[in-house]
Order: structure tokens, then C-alpha cells, then sequence
């Protein structure tokens, strides 16, 4: 639960066709909810320090991780996220199409927030965003953010 309104939303995922399938889903019926869709672990970094073309972008309420990323992967993003003391406190949820027990494991280690398997089952995969929203989204409180941009 957002008390200020906007539920600003970082999601770094690399496959244009999931990212719009997310967004789509997230987006269905809210209309609290931004979402900003990054492709790789350097350019979200990147945004993360508003560096760059960024430098007037908004500090995300929540992360969406893929681990699976060119470059700079999402597992070594996660770290990065979670060492940082400008970052630590945002909630990162990985949502990845692994199920090895040594990537939950460590996605845990590395204090990210909650693991999703992707599902491939079109249904499944919205009943599981469908979750998420209410909770991160509807219930959740997040971290609030007074940008100076």
C-alpha cells in the first residue's frame, strides 16, 4: 500500500515480450502503478544512481530482477543493489525463469526481498503477477522516496 499514490517500479528483465506481458498484467486495473523497464544489469545501475541520461528518473518504490541479464547479471546486480547503502532498503523481488536451488539460495543470501519462478503456463504466470501485485502493491508499505528532480 502506497499512501502517496504512485507505486514507481524498476523492472530489469531483457526479454522485451515478458517485459510487456508484466507490465500488462501489473498495469491491468491500477492505476498506481509506473513501471520503467531496463534491459541490462549496467544500465540499471546506471538509473539506479540517476547517472547519465537518468539523472532525472525516479528512485523505484520495488525492483523486479531477472537474474539472466547481458552484462552485468542480475545475481551480481542484486549484491550491488543490496551493498549500497542509497539502495539497500528497496525491496528486490527476483521473478526469473530459474528453478536451481543454488540461484534461490543465493538471491536469499544476497537479501532479496521474495523469489518467482516464471511460469511458461500463460495462466499460471498472470495468477502468480496477479499475487504479487496485492501484495507489494494493494498491501505491502515500501519505502517512500522524495526526489529532488
Amino acid at each position: 500500500m502506497n499512501t502517496m499514490g504512485l507505486t514507481e517500479i524498476l523492472l530489469i528483465e531483457d526479454n522485451t515480450d515478458e517485459s510487456k506481458l508484466i507490465a500488462k498484467i501489473l498495469d491491468k486495473n491500477a492505476s498506481n502503478i509506473h513501471i520503467t523497464q531496463i534491459e541490462d544489469g549496467l544500465n540499471a545501475i546506471n538509473y539506479l544512481h540517476k547517472k547519465d541520461e537518468y539523472k532525472n528518473c525516479k528512485t523505484p518504490s520495488l525492483i523486479l530482477l531477472d537474474l539472466n541479464l547481458p552484462g552485468k547479471d542480475g545475481r551480481e546486480l542484486l549484491k550491488e543493489i543490496k551493498t549500497d547503502n542509497q539502495l539497500k532498503h528497496i525491496p528486490v523481488i527476483v521473478l526469473t525463469n530459474s528453478n536451481d536451488d543454488k540461484d534461490i539460495l543465493e538471491s536469499y543470501e544476497h537479501y532479496a526481498n521474495a523469489y518467482i519462478i516464471k511460469s511458461t503456463n500463460f495462466d499460471d504466470f498472470s495468477k502468480d503477477m496477479e499475487v504479487f501485485k496485492d501484495y507489494w502493491i494493494n498491501n505491502a508499505i515500501l519505502p517512500l522516496f522524495r526526489d529532488s528532480s
